[in-house]
């Protein structure tokens, strides 16, 4: 039975490379997947996941809009697809990660999330509240605090590196925007006591 996988972490956890790593494992045995990632991260050139170890991947970009399943099972249909692989998860709506759970009931192909768990105020996604729900496996990929402790949340910084506390939910950056810190970290960061 195919599974629907939930691989969640703050910022800069390697939670691309894992994805990029998983991938390259099945088309190694001559298995075909298809990558998805968010068209709203324009970080990179558009419609490609990259790590910043410096692998990338070609994959199809989605918006609220997008009707994953369909275009899994038509993919599927011309090549059966071995997994499908999504990064930025944290930008599916929880239509999206119901359409993902049933290509896995339904369609019997393994589907690998990756994304953030929080926002940079500590609120779920919409996208990973879903898959928090509905997945099979849930698995948690590591990162570091700057004292050691596992890192869970995203603290927002601006051009000055100062915290921010306020703002729309999704602001597209990297490691000039945000910093990986443990919980007493980033309430300490954000000034409560």
């Amino acid at each position: 039975m195919a599974k629907l996988y939930f691989y969640y972490a703050s910022m800069n956890a390697g939670k691309s490379t894992n994805l990029l790593q998983a991938d390259f494992n099945y088309r190694e045995r001559g298995m075909a997947t298809m990558l998805f990632t968010a068209a709203v991260d324009d970080r990179f050139s558009a419609g490609t996941i990259a790590s910043r170890i410096g692998l990338s991947a070609a994959a199809t970009m989605f918006d609220p809009t997008t009707d994953l399943a369909a275009l899994a099972l038509a993919r599927h249909a011309a090549t059966p697809l071995a997994c499908v692989l999504v990064d930025e998860a944290q930008f599916l709506t929880a239509t999206q990660v119901d359409q993902l759970a049933a290509l896995a009931d339904r369609a019997g192909i393994p589907v690998l999330a990756y994304g953030l768990r929080t926002d940079f105020r500590g609120a779920l996604f919409d996208g990973s509240a879903r898959l928090l729900a509905l997945a099979d496996s849930l698995v948690e990929i590591k990162s570091v605090c700057e004292c050691g402790r596992k890192a869970t949340m995203n603290l927002r910084v601006d051009a000055e590196g100062r915290p921010v506390a306020e703002g729309r939910q999704t602001e597209i950056g990297g490691n000039d925007r945000y910093v990986a810190l443990c919980r007493r970290h980033f309430s300490a960061a954000l000034g409560d006591p």
